[in-house]
């Protein structure tokens, strides 16, 4: 079977492992009804392409009063009113699978800046091959950003939850494990996967969450660790 980029299948098949189910924030297809019930329950959410990739064309949305909202797309923010007006302007942007919307996590930040952790899990050749976390790293969003694809700095994961005051190593190995079942509940779909990069969130309670998995994840920021061997042990398994 061929690995498709979808957001929403990926979440359908991620949501069908009980283990996993309670680690995805809550996620729909966008559609005016499904949207302005997001808004009632959480008050703030995210709109992101099915397709996307880099953190591109991502919009965040919270309520601003009687059906006045608040829209940030990159460093660029915006008060419209109605629902309809922002569907509106995203039909613009032209993505032929169109959109979902998924609960916005309050992740846990450093200086005010929020961060997630991408957790590299791979395995060899051959469909019964273990799946392994070949390496982690912390992504800090950049000053008047709020997706960190656009990071201000990468660093270790123990350097950055000690910087939030939120864990230590213990809090790492547990991420780990859940990022461990989610790519085996992805290569039992896809055979032929071989590397999925986690973007995993932590919010302020210390609750672990899956935000996504990446099927062709960029190996370039392991480079600019201090410590290679993590990214050397990535290049080992990609062969």
């Amino acid at each position: 079977m061929s690995i498709q980029k979808d957001k929403w299948l990926q979440y359908r098949i991620l949501r069908n492992r009980s283990s996993l189910a309670g680690r995805l924030p809550e996620t729909r297809l966008l559609q005016k009804k499904a949207l302005s019930k997001m808004l009632l329950q959480y008050r703030s959410v995210v709109l992101k392409p099915r397709d996307g990739s880099y953190g591109r064309d991502i919009v965040f949305m919270r309520r601003n009063g009687a059906n006045a909202y608040r829209i940030q797309n990159e460093n660029n923010g915006a008060t419209i009113r109605g629902t309809g007006k922002v569907l509106q302007w995203l039909r613009h942007k032209k993505r032929s699978r169109g959109y979902i919307v998924q609960r916005r996590l309050h992740l846990a930040r450093i200086r005010r800046k929020p961060f997630d952790i991408r957790i590299m899990t791979q395995r060899k050749k051959g469909a019964a091959s273990p799946w392994t976390v070949t390496g982690s790293y912390a992504k800090v969003a950049a000053r008047g950003y709020l997706v960190t694809n656009v990071a201000s700095r990468t660093m270790p994961v123990i350097e950055a939850l000690k910087l939030a005051g939120i864990g230590d190593r213990r809090l790492l190995v547990q991420a780990e494990r859940i990022a461990l079942s989610a790519a085996q509940r992805l290569g039992e779909r896809y055979p032929k996967l071989r590397q999925v990069g986690f973007d995993i969130g932590i919010d302020s309670n210390r609750r672990i969450w899956i935000i996504e998995g990446n099927y062709r994840p960029d190996v370039r920021p392991f480079r600019r660790l201090q410590d290679r061997a993590m990214y050397r042990r990535i290049l080992r398994y990609k062969k």
